[in-house]
């Protein structure tokens, strides 16, 4: 899987507003994840944010939206160009945990980097993920950095392009937060 990170931070980026007018904490509930307008778009987006909100996440998010972007790279996406006609993206707005914190760009340039590291090690193509580091304002008297990860997949139909992304969602989620194995003591 193709990844990448960098930095926006300046007078005139974007900042991510973790508490926005339509913040739902799915820390608080996971549940509810699958009412969210977005997840209703795009398949396994309600999972992935539910296990990256999960007690055992390094993250958690505070927003996201689904969408078809302008214009696509065959190249960005390892992808030929007859596998690249339709394309599908979407956004996730990604704050560290408190004990976590993010306060200095070298902490959240180590973050993305191992992000990246991880996704690029995913043998899956015709998809990417890109970290963009921004201030974030996590509530009233913190201020740290986030990072927005835009996932981008395509294919040669939508229907293709949505399926490609969702499995890039389960598996950005998956290497971002894996799944707790319960040991029972017997041999594997």
């Amino acid at each position: 899987m193709e990844a990448d990170w960098e930095f926006e931070i300046g007078n005139d980026a974007p900042i991510i507003e973790a508490r926005w007018e339509g913040f739902v904490d799915l820390r608080v509930e996971p549940n509810r994840a699958g009412d969210l307008v977005e997840t209703l778009q795009l398949p396994g987006l309600a999972d992935a944010l539910a296990r990256l909100n999960a007690p055992t996440s390094p993250i958690w998010t505070c927003k996201t939206d689904v969408f078809v972007p302008d214009q696509i790279d065959p190249d960005e996406l390892d992808a030929t160009s007859d596998k690249a006609s339709h394309a599908q993206a979407c956004y996730i707005d990604l704050l560290p945990g408190l004990d976590q914190r993010w306060d200095v760009p070298a902490k959240a340039e180590a973050a993305c980097k191992e992000m990246c590291a991880r996704l690029r090690h995913v043998p899956m193509r015709r998809c990417r993920v890109d970290f963009v580091i921004r201030q974030a304002h996590i509530e009233p008297g913190l201020d740290d950095l986030g990072a927005t990860a835009y996932l981008m997949a395509c294919g040669p139909t939508q229907w293709e392009a949505r399926s490609c992304l969702s499995g890039c969602l389960s598996l950005f989620a998956e290497l971002i937060v894996p799944e707790q194995r319960q040991s029972t003591g017997a041999p594997v």
